[in-house]
């Protein structure tokens, strides 16, 4: 039975491009049971491609008239052939060369046919580690509604016999109360009622600042700072990874009386100021960042994409990290304050309103003229508190990899799992070639903060250059390749040049 699409889902394949696709996806490491047998990962692609029937979303394909989409159409059975990659490394330890692999597998767009997910079994020629990268349009769902998915097919148990992958795993629902139509079409008249208001509201306070009448507001939208990291967002990604302790975070927020977010927008602010003065990118001004805002209720189970998303601007003008992360709480506790007052669906539709002109701009190749509304999107994740199993083999960490929004920027994205935040990052190679140093200083400015309660002498002046040898890699630019004897995907092998 086909399925409608709710508007700002739509607006995922609407706004989709080549150079800018729209899924969302993550780096999963694993590692194989003591006693794996040598053909494990061959054991574990055919037990994969075994599922050819999946459950909603991720047998929905896109029914659409041109450009715009209709609704969603179920498939009885897919083409796992396609579903599920392989691709063979020399050293799936090696992160450079696996961050190097990742933005390649990144950059283009999934197939517009076919259901929007796509699974990469990555691994190594010996050890007993190996990879998954995964991606799933942005469409089907937001960060809270794919976690949810993700730890139903990722359990707390190794699996030693059957088990089922994330596309199979059949979800309970909720049944829904059946809805009087005449009361339902008046409550969504009064709840756009209310949102039309509130988003008036909110248009008139940015005026308002504009004008000086009133500057404690939210920021006024392309107003953020033009940085080398901004711009018209074109083909080729670069990716970096890094973990941080998420228990020393959390006890840095308790002694500093801010939340886990604050400390960690306080870190990302400076190890990218770091990142752009080693390019000889200097500058006085803040940086400003787009927050992610989940509008769902209390308790509320609903799937698909619920979140606005807003601009908050971060710290300038003071060396002392502790003053830089008191500003950076006003400045977000300003936008949440805001949020928090206002109808959910107006947070939306200002999300609409001012994420089509960033769009518009991206269209006609303007985003380089313009100001962007932000220089780095943050958005935190929460993952499972344990220590999960795909199968038998136990998962390591989970790398989230975003997006990038029209503007471009740095997009930061971070889940929380076993008691570490895995932070991924992403943003267009046009003027860097590497996030290796920024991922690095990211954990230095926490070390920093962390050492500077105790210490007021320190600045973020004593956070020393990082300089990365980067390993030089010949990738072809199709990284699946198909053996005429064998349909299943040939392993790409990376490899490194003289």
């Amino acid at each position: 039975m086909s399925t409608s699409i709710p508007f700002l889902d739509k607006t995922f394949w609407i706004t989709e491009s080549e150079d800018n696709p729209k899924h969302v996806a993550s780096l999963q490491l694993l590692e194989m049971p003591d006693d794996a047998p040598d053909d494990y990962l061959d054991k574990l692609v055919e037990k994969l491609r075994s599922y050819n029937k999946a459950v909603a979303p991720f047998n929905y394909r896109v029914k659409s008239i041109g450009p715009y989409p209709i609704k969603f159409a179920p498939l009885e059975e897919l083409d796992m052939e396609y579903h599920v990659k392989v691709i063979e490394v020399d050293d799936v330890s090696d992160k450079h060369l696996l961050h190097q692999l990742v933005a390649r597998l990144h950059e283009p767009r999934l197939e517009r046919d076919k259901p929007l997910w796509q699974y990469t079994v990555i691994k190594g020629k010996s050890g007993k580690q190996f990879a998954m990268y995964a991606k799933i349009h942005h469409m089907y769902g937001d960060g809270a509604t794919m976690v949810k998915w993700f730890q139903a097919g990722y359990l707390p148990d190794p699996q030693l016999g059957e088990f089922t992958p994330v596309w199979a795993v059949e979800r309970k629902r909720r049944p829904r109360p059946k809805k009087n139509p005449f009361v339902a079409f008046f409550k969504g008249i009064w709840e756009f009622l209310i949102a039309f208001k509130d988003i008036l509201i909110i248009l008139v306070r940015l005026l308002m600042k504009i004008l000086r009448v009133n500057p404690t507001y939210m920021p006024i939208p392309f107003s953020g700072t033009k940085t080398m990291l901004t711009g018209q967002v074109k083909r080729g990604r670069t990716v970096a990874t890094v973990d941080m302790d998420f228990s020393r975070v959390q006890a840095v927020g308790k002694r500093l009386r801010a939340t886990v977010n604050e400390v960690l927008l306080c870190c990302f602010d400076i190890g990218v100021h770091q990142f752009l003065t080693d390019h000889g990118h200097t500058f006085e001004k803040a940086l400003y960042t787009n927050m992610p805002i989940n509008l769902r209720k209390p308790g509320e189970q609903t799937g698909g994409n619920k979140i606005a998303i807003v601009p908050v601007k971060l710290a300038h003008g003071k060396h002392d990290p502790i003053l830089r992360l008191r500003q950076i709480i006003e400045n977000h506790r300003v936008v949440k304050l805001a949020a928090k007052r206002a109808h959910s669906g107006a947070f939306s539709y200002y999300t609409v309103l001012i994420q089509t002109f960033a769009l518009l701009f991206e269209v006609l190749r303007m985003s380089s003229l313009v100001k962007p509304i932000a220089n780095i999107l943050i958005s935190n994740v929460p993952g499972p508190a344990e220590t999960r199993y795909f199968g038998d083999a136990k998962l390591l960490a989970v790398y989230p990899i975003s997006t990038i929004v029209p503007g471009g920027g740095v997009n930061i994205t971070l889940l929380t799992y076993n008691n570490t935040a895995n932070v991924g990052i992403v943003c267009c190679d046009t003027n860097i070639k590497s996030l290796e140093s920024m991922a690095l200083y990211f954990n230095d400015a926490f070390e920093l903060l962390e050492k500077a309660i105790d210490d007021p002498t320190l600045t973020i002046d004593d956070i020393g250059e990082r300089i990365v040898d980067m390993p030089v890699t010949l990738v072809d630019d199709d990284p699946y390749k198909h053996d005429d004897h064998d349909h299943h995907a040939h392993p790409e092998h990376l490899e490194k040049s003289a």
